[in-house]
């Protein structure tokens, strides 16, 4: 059969080998008329088609992908297309972030004997991508630079955490500290602004020890380096999910870890303060308020409010205390009911499709693909085998493209798939300031919706939604496709 209309376009398949390869066959062999436009490419099975496959596909060029595997229940490995309808569900509510039209990817079941239904199936599929046309490439975007409005409302009263019991943080950790090899927390910085990690292991360490509104970095990420050892650490909220998540997957072990944590009342953009404090050569003074952190630099004060320099993370968060904790202090902060787009994410929703690519190209023109946001992320501990270094399969290039590096940061997004737990490391390492959290916050989102409203780092005996399945999804109803 010739194509639908107009010219040939690239479509991929990617087909089950026991079913829909035999489906597929069997409407060759019954000569029923198809369209050409479709590439097949064929896998033992759809629960083998990995996320990056289809966004590889669609990042060179292809202008849709097909992925069609056994019915359900019918697997040749039992449960394989049980893990795949989750993923591929993920991926194809992951789109639209990237710029790309979720029509342009579509999942379906045929079997061996069904080839009528794969004609109907692969017919319709290159219909539907010829209506959409030839898929935009990023590579002709036209970039887009474009910043979130932080001064946003947020589910907890943000502040600077000045009337924390401090002192009696001290005191707890240094009675625990003879029981550990050490404890994590902050310290001060090159200078009173910032603020650094600190490993304490003497009494005099704890006498370092910093919290407030400077306090930004996740000590979760040191956890696996201690496995096997005693060790203490300091946590906000969103730290404590890390910490969560770890024991989730087993990468730490619960009798080890001994946890100190006291409400927070959000943490300061420190990137968004660098670019006020601008060049200066020394700091004369900080002061707290309730809403407030004034830094003086060089004679010159600024005034920087919690509501309108906090991280984008710190609106939406609903774990304001430590979700786990053996030693806690200080008063919880009361949350509001109900959800807060994260800022980056609401400034992505507003724009087209055509506006989310544009801004992608404009943002990955900056990145220098330094890996800071893989190496700062907690969750992320394969790096001896990081897909990014691997030559065997040789997956990614360290090309300089736009493409490249969005491929790499949409790999990472999809790998954290239901265990990034939103601590915004990735983003607050990004030395040019890339928005890349709104990539987790997006597929969090899609997660959230899909799986009742599943949050990581939140149960310590959940599993995470794309390591397990069920036979019947509640939320998930591709069966109703075509």
């Amino acid at each position: 059969m010739p194509v639908l209309k107009d010219k040939e376009l690239r479509i991929v398949g990617f087909l089950c080998n026991w079913c829909s390869y035999g489906g597929a066959d069997t409407a060759g062999v019954a000569r029923a008329t198809q369209p050409t436009d479709l590439r097949i490419i064929r896998v033992p099975c759809s629960g083998r088609v990995d996320p990056l496959f289809i966004i590889k596909a669609l990042f060179e060029g292809a202008d849709g992908v097909l992925v069609s595997g056994c019915h359900p229940r019918d697997c040749h490995y039992s449960v394989g297309n049980y893990y795949a309808r989750r993923r591929l569900e993920v991926v194809k509510q992951f789109l639209p972030v990237l710029g790309i039209d979720p029509r342009r990817f579509e999942y379906t079941w045929v079997s061996a004997s069904e080839g009528q239904r794969w004609q109907q199936v692969v017919t319709d599929f290159t219909s539907q991508i010829h209506e959409l046309g030839p898929a935009p490439r990023l590579e002709d975007a036209e970039p887009l630079l474009k910043l979130a409005d932080m001064a946003l409302s947020s589910l907890h009263a943000l502040g600077t955490n000045r009337n924390a019991p401090l002192a009696e943080l001290k005191e707890a950790i240094k009675a625990k500290l003879p029981e550990l090899d050490c404890v994590i927390g902050w310290q001060q910085g090159y200078d009173q602004a910032h603020a650094t990690p600190l490993f304490m292991t003497t009494p005099e360490d704890v006498d370092k020890l910093t919290w407030g509104p400077l306090n930004v970095m996740n000590p979760a990420v040191f956890l696996p380096q201690f496995k096997g050892k005693k060790v203490g650490i300091v946590v906000k909220g969103c730290d404590s999910r890390s910490v969560v998540e770890l024991l989730q997957e087993k990468l730490i072990n619960r009798e080890d870890v001994v946890i100190f944590s006291m409400p927070c009342e959000g943490t300061l953009d420190m990137g968004r303060v660098n670019s006020v404090l601008g060049r200066y050569t020394r700091i004369d003074d900080i002061k707290y308020d309730d809403a407030a952190v004034t830094i003086t630099a060089d004679g010159k004060e600024h005034r920087f409010c919690m509501t309108e320099f906090a991280q984008g993370k710190c609106y939406s968060c609903v774990t304001p205390g430590a979700v786990i904790a053996d030693t806690r202090l200080g008063q919880p902060v009361p949350v509001q009911p109900g959800s807060v787009t994260p800022p980056e994410l609401a400034m992505l929703d507003a724009m087209t499709l055509e506006q989310r690519l544009g801004f992608w190209k404009g943002q990955m023109d900056r990145c220098l693909r330094c890996y800071a946001c893989r190496n700062a992320c907690p969750m992320c501990v394969c790096r001896d085998f990081c897909i990014s270094d691997s030559r065997n399969p040789h997956w990614m290039n360290q090309g300089e493209s736009p493409k490249d590096k969005l491929f790499f940061q949409t790999i990472h997004a999809l790998h954290l798939a239901g265990r990034c737990t939103g601590c915004g490391e990735c983003q607050r390492a990004c030395p040019v300031g890339i928005p890349i959290l709104a990539l987790r916050q997006q597929i969090a989102r899609a997660i959230g919706q899909l799986f009742d409203d599943y949050k990581s780092g939140m149960d310590q005996n959940a599993i995470p939604p794309l390591l397990t399945y069920a036979p019947e999804e509640k939320n998930i109803h591709e069966r109703e496709w075509k």
